[in-house]
């Protein structure tokens, strides 16, 4: 985590240093390939220190933060340009990362190592004996709901277009539809690790999961009031699904393949977080419009639901089958 921080902050300070558009572009990846390390490393860390009662609190916790930096971190950026100018903004940013480096280094206590199956409670998930996670059937199941936060990595890439295009509304009014979705979120990210920890993680998933299907074709609508609604559930369910994605993660695998784990959910989002934006950026120069994007997102929440649903059910049939509970 800490090396991951570290890179990231290189690649901010090459980024807010560059003359030359190869350089940005390269100083740009290099932030990027920092900030997946150290995103990994920071559910593995979470994962491994939290008690299996607390874990889907601790990420929605987590993800409450992550939402509560997207609602500021835009207008910090902003006015640290207004002072500084925007190279001064991007160096912002990486002493912040330093910063946030030094923080866990100071406090974080990593908890022994162990090769004990992660035990669990309330039914949320399963491990089968000591399965590593390459060779676990679930995870592979993780990785395709990737598509649950797919609408929401595309919203916040095509809102202002959506917006201007539809509305004829400016990016102020875009922003402030991004911006709500992510204060939303973060109560959100509360309240559903409350219920994850309390009811079945898999059941809440399934419940995330179905809520976003009409909160996609909502999105479809040509009033302003039902298109900022169906944004903010996109982005916000999309948003608090996705962290206890890590959260059943960390509840399927023994304590010492956690981190393969994460990373192997962490595939998943990747993929779909760049297939989101670009398909709907090629049915949007193909068709003219936002629609078929939109209904693309929409086929995709339905596919996270069914994943999910044969998930809860193969959970159960395992669970059912060994004396190992979650």
């Amino acid at each position: 985590l800490l090396t991951g921080l570290g890179v990231t902050a290189i690649g901010l300070a090459c980024l807010g240093s560059a003359h030359a558009y190869g350089f940005a572009l390269a100083s740009r990846a290099l932030w990027l390939i920092g900030y997946r390390f150290a995103f990994i490393c920071v559910f593995t860390a979470m994962a491994v220190g939290t008690p299996e009662k607390y874990r889907s609190r601790t990420m929605g916790f987590l993800g409450a933060m992550a939402a509560l930096a997207s609602v500021i971190g835009a207008p910090f950026g902003t006015r640290l340009a207004e002072w500084v100018g925007w190279r001064g903004g991007i160096f912002g940013f990486a002493v912040i990362a330093l910063i946030g480096g030094a923080l866990f280094a100071a406090l974080y206590r990593p908890a022994a190592t162990g090769s004990a199956p992660a035990k669990g409670s309330h039914g949320h998930a399963f491990t089968l004996g000591s399965l590593a996670a390459l060779r676990n059937p679930v995870m592979w199941g993780l990785i395709l709901l990737g598509l649950v936060n797919m609408g929401g990595y595309s919203a916040t890439f095509f809102v202002p277009y959506a917006v201007e295009s539809v509305f004829g509304l400016n990016a102020r009014a875009s922003a402030a539809i991004i911006s709500s979705s992510y204060l939303f979120a973060i109560f959100l990210n509360l309240a559903v690790g409350w219920l994850c920890d309390r009811y079945s993680r898999w059941n809440i998933m399934v419940v995330l999961a179905a809520l976003l299907i009409p909160a996609s074709f909502a999105v479809l609508s040509h009033d302003l009031l039902v298109f900022r609604i169906g944004i903010v559930l996109v982005v916000s369910l999309g948003h608090a699904a996705t962290n206890q994605i890590y959260a059943i993660c960390g509840s399927v695998l023994t304590r010492a393949e956690i981190g393969t784990g994460m990373g192997i959910v962490g595939l998943g989002s990747g993929i779909f977080g760049y297939l989101g934006p670009q398909m709907l950026g090629y049915l949007r120069d193909s068709t003219g419009g936002f629609t078929a994007g939109w209904l693309f997102v929409a086929v995709a929440a339905v596919i996270s639901l069914a994943d999910l649903l044969l998930l809860r059910t193969w959970s159960s049939r395992a669970r059912a089958a060994e004396p190992v509970a979650i």
